[in-house]
């Protein structure tokens, strides 16, 4: 099982969006058992808020519920739990490292380099702009799922998990 962790600073718009996002591409690859993903927050500050209402407007626009999602903060036990953890901007990435104690396994990445490009994925709160966000954020795990599918390509099973 490949378990991913979304990461942006309060859990309430970038990494809720993300987590939603990459469960609906798994689901719709029919490989929802092969993948757990979840999200959290760098900070303490959104801590049990519900994913941000314009976020949730916009996930249900494109039929995905995040019913039920909570802000919860990343602790130093997700490392070992989880393969990836996935942050949205530089800043996130500091944090991560920090909570988490370094990067020895080389597990945290930006979402942004799923997408083959550098940078930081906007954060709506600031910028308002939802739907540049999502394009950039739906960008980020469409190249994430490619990139798993060609880590796999050398194994015969998965191959045969990853077609669609």
């Amino acid at each position: 099982m490949t378990k991913i962790l979304f990461i942006c600073h309060g859990n309430i718009c970038r990494s809720p969006m993300a987590e939603f996002v990459m469960k609906d591409l798994v689901r719709r690859a029919g490989l929802s058992e092969r993948f757990e993903i979840s999200s959290a927050a760098t900070s303490t500050e959104e801590i049990g808020n519900p994913v941000y209402p314009p976020v949730r407007k916009l996930l249900t626009e494109h039929g995905i519920s995040c019913a039920g999602k909570t802000a919860r903060q990343l602790t130093n036990a997700d490392y070992d739990r989880f393969d990836l953890l996935i942050g949205m901007d530089q800043e996130n990435l500091r944090n991560m490292y920090r909570i988490c104690g370094g990067d020895y396994a080389d597990k945290m990445h930006l979402l942004a380099e799923y997408a083959g490009r550098r940078g930081d994925i906007p954060d709506p709160w600031y910028t308002r702009d939802f739907h540049a966000t999502w394009q950039a954020v739906e960008n980020g795990c469409k190249g994430l799922m490619e990139r798993l599918r060609n880590k796999t390509d050398g194994d015969e099973q998965a191959k045969n998990l990853y077609r669609h």
